[in-house]
C-alpha cells in the first residue's frame, strides 16, 4: 500500500511538471501553461543582408521595429485586447515609410499605390479584409471595420473606400503614400522591362528585394484570445489590380484560439496556392504538431520545395512564438514576459 501511494504521488508530480512544459524531439521547450501575453511582428522578408544595409538604415529599421513592438506590448501589458494590439501596431507600421504598407507602399505599373490588409479574431474566427484601396490611410483599421461593422469578410476597390468613408475611417489624398525610394524602385523595374524587350534578358536590379514586403502582427492577450493582422502595398510593378496573400484569410492571415495566430510575408502567389497560414493551423490541429514544428515544415520544406520565398510570424494559444523564414532575412521581433528581441538577419 505504501509503495502504491508513493507511485501515485510520483505520477502526480510528473503530471504537474508536464503541465508546465514539454520537450520536443528538437530539444525546444514548449510552454503548456499560458503566458499572460505574447506578441510578434514582422516588416517583410526577402534579400536582406548586412552587405546591402548601411549602418544608418539598419539602425532606422531596428528603431522602427522596436517602437512597433513597444506599442503592442504596452497594450497587452495593460490588459488590452489582442485585436487592439494588432491593429495599433500595424497602424504604426503603415505610417512608417521604411515598410511596404501604407505610407511607403510600393507602386503599381501605372504608378499608383494599391493597398491590401486583413485581420482575424481568434476568439470567434471573424475576419475582415480589404484589397486595392488607394485613399485609406490605415487599411488595417478598415479591415477591422469590415469585420465588425459589415456582414462581409472581404471588400475591394472603390466599394471598400466607400465603406471606409461611411464608417469614419480616415481618407487621405493618394500622394500621402508616395516615397521617393519606392518610386525609384518602380522606375528601375520599368527600365529593366524595357531592356528585356530589346535584348530578351532582364537587366539586374540594384535592389533585389524590390518585389516583396509586408507588415504584420500576431498577439495573445491575458484573456487567452489570439488575433492576427497583415498589411501590404503588394509587389512593385504589379498590374491588373493584382492581389496577393495578405488580404486572403487562410493564406496570409489566420487566427483561432484553439491553436495559433499567423501573419505571412513573401511571394503571395505561393502563399495563396498552399494556404500557408491555414496549413500551419491544420498541422497543429490534425497532426498534433507544435507551433514550431508546423511552421518550420510549411515555410522551410513545403514552400521551398514549391519555389516559394518568404516567412511568417506565429503565436500559439499558450504564447509560444515561431518566426521561420526561407529568405536571406526578415524584419521581425517578439516580446513576452521576461523576453524581447528585434531581429533582421538569419
Amino acid at each position: 500500500m505504501k509503495r502504491l501511494s508513493l507511485f501515485v504521488l510520483s505520477s502526480a508530480a510528473l503530471f504537474c511538471a508536464c503541465q508546465n512544459h514539454v520537450e520536443t524531439t528538437d530539444k525546444q521547450v514548449v510552454m503548456e501553461t499560458r503566458l499572460p501575453y505574447s506578441i510578434a511582428i514582422h516588416g517583410g522578408a526577402g534579400t536582406i543582408t548586412r552587405a546591402s544595409m548601411s549602418p544608418e538604415k539598419e539602425a532606422a529599421y531596428m528603431a522602427a521595429l522596436d517602437t512597433a513592438l513597444t506599442i503592442g506590448e504596452t497594450i497587452l501589458k495593460n490588459g488590452g485586447t489582442s485585436l487592439d494590439a494588432v491593429e495599433k501596431t500595424i497602424s504604426y507600421l503603415e505610417d512608417c515609410p521604411l515598410f511596404n504598407a501604407g505610407r511607403g507602399a510600393v507602386f503599381t505599373h501605372e504608378g499608383k499605390n494599391e493597398l491590401d490588409a486583413s485581420i482575424m479574431d481568434g476568439s470567434n474566427q471573424k475576419a475582415g479584409a480589404v484589397g486595392s484601396v488607394m485613399t485609406v490611410k490605415h487599411p488595417i483599421r478598415l479591415a477591422r471595420a469590415v469585420m465588425e461593422k459589415s456582414p462581409h469578410v472581404f471588400l475591394s476597390g472603390r466599394g471598400a473606400e466607400q465603406f471606409a468613408a461611411e464608417n469614419g475611417i480616415e481618407i487621405v489624398d493618394p500622394t500621402w503614400f508616395y516615397t521617393e525610394d519606392r518610386w525609384n524602385s518602380l522606375q528601375k523595374e520599368l527600365d529593366a522591362e524595357k531592356a528585356k524587350d530589346k535584348t530578351g534578358d532582364a537587366s539586374p536590379l540594384t535592389n533585389p528585394d524590390y518585389k516583396y514586403g509586408t507588415v504584420g502582427c500576431v498577439a495573445l492577450d491575458n484573456r487567452g484570445n489570439l488575433a492576427a493582422g497583415t498589411s501590404t502595398g503588394g509587389m512593385t510593378n504589379k498590374r491588373w489590380n493584382r492581389l496577393g496573400d495578405t488580404p486572403v484569410i487562410g493564406a496570409g492571415t489566420y487566427a483561432s484560439n484553439d491553436a495559433c495566430a499567423i501573419s505571412c510575408t513573401g511571394h503571395g502567389e505561393f502563399f495563396i496556392r498552399y494556404a500557408v497560414a491555414f496549413d500551419v493551423w491544420a498541422r497543429m490541429m490534425y497532426k498534433g504538431e507544435s507551433l514550431e514544428t508546423a511552421a518550420d515544415f510549411v515555410v522551410n520544406k513545403k514552400l521551398v520545395e514549391k519555389g516559394g520565398e518568404g516567412g511568417l510570424i506565429a503565436v500559439d494559444k499558450n504564447g509560444n512564438i515561431a518566426l521561420p523564414f526561407n529568405s536571406e532575412g526578415m524584419y521581425r521581433g517578439y516580446a513576452k514576459p521576461g523576453e524581447r528581441k528585434v531581429l533582421i538577419y538569419k
